[in-house]
């Protein structure tokens, strides 16, 4: 088998920088965990918070910590930092090739989609953002890794595409669609394709950040060679 993950993100209009945080690391016993963190609010102190975030839990996966336990310890240090003032939404998603499944931790009201062929779960259950309070536990699902698995996480920006507007974003029938309409799904592909039609609902002004990660396992071989392609727009840079 072989895991793909895509992302896109965009920044708030007329905003300087995005309140999103997203890493992708190799864990210490094999496998690969993706970091997404949405600071309260937008522009340059969202973005100090997600990276705050993030980094916090990327230096615990590095040390062996698992998930569970990173986002309750992040939680933690944002809400000593802060006070308790500002919050943060957390995604952490995890291949662990030794149990042969993908962990989902969740600090996130919006829901993780898990998707085999063309069927989809929402994952709904109640999850509250980081920093507000002690001790604040993230919502945990183990998938096992099948081919033809595909896991969709994103920031709120998604969600309330086109809702300024009375044009709220569907996001599970997007998905759907995507799905029904091709047996092979490209994460790259998804992940453009769900960020492209948030930014058409809110008429190419993007009312928040969007960030939007897709995971897809395939039954693919193709040998040891690990692969990682990024790409960043230098606006303003000659």
């Amino acid at each position: 088998m072989e895991i793909k993950i895509a992302a896109a993100k965009v920044k708030k209009y007329a905003v300087s920088k995005s309140g999103d945080t997203l890493e992708v690391i190799e864990r210490p016993n094999g496998g690969l965990s993706v970091v997404l963190a949405d600071g309260q609010t937008s522009g340059r102190g969202a973005k100090a918070v997600s990276m705050m975030v993030v980094r916090k839990v990327i230096s615990l996966l590095a040390e062996g910590v698992r998930d569970g336990a990173a986002a309750r310890a992040a939680s933690d240090y944002l809400y000593t930092e802060k006070s308790g003032k500002v919050s943060s939404t957390l995604n952490i998603a995890s291949v662990d090739l030794r149990t042969k499944t993908v962990v989902l931790s969740r600090n996130n009201p919006s829901p993780t989609y898990v998707c085999y062929g063309d069927e989809i779960e929402a994952l709904r259950s109640d999850s509250s953002p980081i920093g507000i309070a002690r001790d604040i536990r993230p919502e945990i699902s183990e998938i096992a890794l099948k081919p033809g698995l595909t896991i969709v996480i994103y920031t709120d920006g998604l969600t309330h595409a086109g809702k300024r507007r009375g044009n709220k974003m569907d996001i599970q029938t997007a998905i759907q669609a995507m799905l029904e309409d091709c047996e092979y799904p490209d994460p790259q592909a998804m992940a453009d394709a769900l960020l492209a039609h948030a930014v058409r609902l809110d008429e190419n002004r993007p009312a928040d950040d969007i960030s939007v990660v897709v995971m897809h396992v395939t039954a693919e071989e193709k040998g040891s060679v690990r692969r990682m392609s990024v790409s960043l727009p230098l606006t303003g840079v000659q």
